[in-house]
């Protein structure tokens, strides 16, 4: 019998698993915050013998390296990738034993495409294929970006997606499990996987990767292709030379004074809180990214790289968490921290910032003379939809174009929320007039607002 277990990296939309027996168990492309992975282990009464990477990865630092060293596993990892650091060079079509007892075998089926060395792992049950961990390759309905290695392969890459999803297709069982490491809402996915669990079969059926001619899937993929975070540049060199160990040990402590002081100096500060509880109440000239929400991703997305963050939560719980985001995006240590509540952050005498909340329907009552509606999704969201008149600046780059947006008090909106607090928050900060749309926009057609489409 063979047992696998996933772990979740929900705020990066990925996965990582740790698979294998009774006794041995292999582990697929783990978080940089081993310590969960070896809890797994731990649970299971097993031993790590190997940790495999698919691909050197372009949205999150691995803990490959020292989960490697920690447990004394073989560190398997694609031979063409380059990498700086000790490991074992795999090659198509090599097996490597995860547990005798159990018949368990990994074999190695590159699989370019996402990247030029990307490598899948069929886990053989008694010789025959039972699940396949396919990294940034066959995902669930879509397929990896082509797109993030360099500009000029992306097209050939696309091909290569193509022609490895039919290799998958071709050369595993239809009942054979499909356990991608992206495509969960990871910007590394070329689009929204369509649902939690897959198999080969069913891919077969619903994945345009295997329903469509080369041509066609070629076209398609590249038209909708969107941004990258911006940080995604520092994540593959990272991961080529080797990360150090992560410090999840708590920062040193900000009182009101520092902070201030750290706002003055140009820093970020960082208010973890719910959009709802920012908005009624804040640390003048800081951001709001919930813990919640998908902290990693847009906090590494909007911050100058190396700058110093201070972060502010309710409770050292949420503190820790998002230590732990950040730390597998490489943003390893704080600068400072507090936990409490906006009074005990401000200095004597000061007050804390606030501006309102509203709903589309609230924006459709009001008259538009003196107001801008800022529109802060991606350009393929946009493009299926659009609130006539308003002014668009996705909000991964309205930290440098906030000159940009026009005079007036500012209503900006995403597609549910969460960008909209965080955009707000950097409008706030620069001194203007805003309020937040805290709503669908699915709702914006509905509240009598003129919606239209290119």
């Amino acid at each position: 019998m063979f047992f696998v277990d996933t772990i979740e990296l929900a705020g990066l939309g990925n996965r990582s698993y740790l698979a294998g027996g009774e006794r041995t168990a292999v582990a697929v492309d783990p978080p940089r915050d081993i310590d969960q992975v070896i809890a797994a282990a731990a649970r299971r009464g097993v031993r790590i013998s190997h940790v495999v990477e698919t691909h050197v990865h372009n949205d999150y630092v691995t803990g490959g390296p020292e989960l490697a060293r920690v447990t004394g596993a073989a560190y398997l990892v694609p031979a063409a990738a380059r990498v700086a650091h000790r490991h074992t060079p795999v090659h198509d079509g090599e097996r490597h034993e995860i547990d005798a007892a159990a018949g368990l075998v990994l074999r190695a089926l590159v699989t370019p495409g996402h990247t030029p060395h990307h490598t899948s792992y069929a886990l053989e049950e008694d010789g025959t294929a039972v699940a396949v961990f396919t990294g940034g390759s066959l995902l669930v309905g879509t397929v990896g970006r082509p797109d993030l290695v360099e500009p000029r392969l992306t097209h050939d890459l696309a091909r290569a997606q193509h022609a490895s999803a039919h290799r998958l297709a071709a050369e595993l069982p239809d009942d054979t499990a499909v356990l991608p490491t992206h495509g969960f809402g990871s910007f590394c996915s070329s689009g929204r996987a369509a649902g939690e669990a897959t198999t080969i079969g069913r891919e077969k059926t619903s994945n345009e990767a295997l329903t469509r001619d080369v041509d066609t899937f070629v076209a398609d993929l590249l038209a909708g292709l969107d941004d990258t975070p911006a940080y995604y540049a520092h994540m593959a060199p990272a991961n080529a030379e080797g990360s150090a160990p992560v410090d999840l040990t708590t920062p040193p402590t900000a009182d009101a004074d520092d902070i201030a002081a750290r706002l003055a100096a140009g820093e970020w500060v960082v208010d973890l809180r719910n959009r709802v509880a920012f908005a009624e109440g804040h640390v003048a000239g800081s951001f709001n990214f919930e813990a919640e929400g998908q902290l990693a991703t847009y906090l590494a997305w909007l911050i100058p790289w190396g700058k110093p963050v201070t972060l502010l939560a309710e409770s050292a719980a949420q503190l820790a968490a998002a230590q732990r985001e950040l730390v597998r995006v490489g943003i390893d240590r704080p600068a400072a921290a507090a936990t409490g509540e906006p009074s005990s952050w401000t200095r004597d005498g000061e007050t804390p910032a606030a501006f309102p909340r509203a709903t589309f329907a609230d924006l459709a009552d009001h008259p538009r003379e003196g107001i801008v509606v800022l529109d802060v999704r991606r350009t393929a969201e946009r493009s299926t939809g659009f609130i006539e008149g308003s002014a668009h600046i996705p909000v991964h780059s309205l930290h440098r174009r906030v000159h940009e947006v026009p005079d007036g008090q500012v209503w900006v909106h995403c597609a549910g929320g969460m960008r909209a607090a965080i955009a707000a928050s950097l409008l706030d900060a620069a001194g203007r007039d805003v309020v937040a749309v805290d709503d669908s926009f699915a709702a914006a057609e509905k509240a009598g607002l003129t919606v239209r489409t290119r």
